[in-house]
């Protein structure tokens, strides 16, 4: 039974002993040994929960951004997007049996409670990188509409798994409070806008963007949609759709990989096409199979790519962040989260991405939490950290191809049962190979 599993403290030990892949010292680049592709799914989805478990204040539950991966750090900027995850990832860990029900239902109390009653927010949204101590403005930074989503999406999924509990309940006021005409309309100073500002601050107002392109949106647009009060139906169409083709493929957007993965990994968008007669499951397809055939036609110019090993994202890089993009930007560092979040639509292609990444480079990558957010060959340059919303997007994306876990709980929600029927999605009927665009 679950309530009579050993306590978290010694599960989380066993974690790294009974998986026979200890975290060495960064100085002593000891390589693990081998792992089957089941185990190495595993230990990544068990260190990604590990993350979300330990970087995470236990008071206040506001999660680490990003954290060392070999040695230990006294870093204390959370993000709220991270802190969606880490309560994404409460349910995964407990249908795994790495922590109790108990526990896991403990810190996400814990954590709701702490967002609903205490966190600064401002007409319901939240700052994008608060003090995980305390939940107060770190850096001057936004207040972010993005971030504020995908702390929310967690949170309902959270609140669905533990459905009739406090959780269910703190995470609908969480979503329930958000003021969407606030964000669409830049408090009032343009009413007839339709889509939604990027964020704001005290200092600025309303920052000078809009999520008015294909890229991560979705998770946005959709809550938007599935609101009590909700956004406006055209708010969904009036986003720009650009089409980018590689080598006979045609994808929305382009950009780094995790545009056809983040909104993915809570929900299944397979089959479906909206009322303008878009198909984003295909989108996501070719967008996958474009950016791993870019990294391959520039093996010739890098040391880092080879078949089964690619993955252009928005990570860390040598020389500090980057967004890389297929076609486009590159240099030779690529994503393991990138790669591997594809399993949801390309099972072999991303294990063989884990297994390889893993079997050559594990040494200097792999640590407590998996693998570093990024690497670079052709500089020797392995990446120190992970990040929290790249450990997230990894963990659903595997959990969705073993089990749908976190699509079918996003499904039964009512929220989202609206924002379908708002956007228009109805079942395709047409055989393979289907296009993206379909009026």
């Amino acid at each position: 039974m679950i309530d009579k599993l050993p306590s978290l403290a010694t599960v989380l030990c066993l974690i790294l002993i009974q998986s026979k892949v200890g975290v060495p010292p960064a100085a002593a680049q000891q390589k693990p040994p081998p792992l089957s592709n089941e185990q190495l799914l595993t230990e990544i989805q068990r260190r990604a929960c590990l993350y979300f478990w330990e970087c995470a204040d236990p008071k206040t539950g506001l999660t680490n951004d990003r954290a060392k991966n070999r040695v230990k750090d006294d870093n204390t900027a959370a993000s709220v997007s991270s802190t969606g995850y880490a309560l994404a990832a409460l349910p995964i860990a407990v249908e795994h049996k790495w922590v109790t029900r108990k526990e896991a239902l403990k810190r996400a109390e814990i954590t709701l409670r702490f967002l609903v009653y205490k966190s600064p927010q401002v007409h319901g949204w939240f700052y994008h990188w608060p003090d995980r101590r305390t939940g107060l403005r770190g850096w001057n930074c936004e207040v972010s509409t993005i971030d504020t989503a995908l702390l929310v999406a967690g949170a309902l999924m959270c609140g669905q798994y533990f459905h009739g509990t406090e959780v269910e309940r703190l995470a609908n006021s969480l979503y329930d409070r958000l003021d969407w005409d606030w964000v669409r309309t830049n408090g009032g100073a343009k009413p007839n806008k339709l889509t939604v500002s990027h964020g704001w601050k005290p200092e600025t107002g309303f920052l000078p963007y809009e999520w008015d392109r294909y890229c991560e949106l979705k998770t946005l647009y959709i809550l938007g949609l599935g609101a009590r009060k909700p956004l406006r139906a055209e708010s969904w169409t009036v986003w720009e759709r650009t089409v980018v083709e590689y080598k006979g493929r045609k994808t929305l957007g382009g950009g780094p990989i995790f545009f056809h993965e983040m909104a993915y990994g809570y929900w299944d968008f397979r089959d479906q096409r909206d009322k303008l007669g878009w198909d984003y499951w295909v989108s996501a397809l070719n967008g996958i199979q474009i950016n791993r055939q870019y990294c391959i036609d520039n093996i010739p110019m890098r040391r880092t790519y080879f078949e089964d090993i690619w993955g252009l994202n928005a990570n860390d890089a040598p020389d500090g962040y980057r967004a890389y993009s297929a076609p486009g930007s590159e240099d030779g560092t690529v994503s393991p989260t990138g790669a591997v979040a594809s399993i949801m639509c390309y099972p072999d292609l991303a294990t063989r991405a884990a297994n390889t990444i893993y079997s050559k480079y594990a040494d200097r990558l792999w640590g407590r939490y998996g693998f570093g957010n990024a690497f670079n060959v052709d500089r020797n340059w392995y990446d120190p950290d992970v990040i929290g919303i790249d450990l997230g997007m990894v963990l659903l994306a595997i959990e969705n191809h073993r089990t749908g876990l976190p699509w079918k709980l996003m499904a039964a929600l009512p929220a989202t049962q609206r924002a379908w029927k708002r956007i228009g999605f109805r079942r395709t009927k047409e055989s393979l190979p289907r296009p993206i665009f379909l009026p």
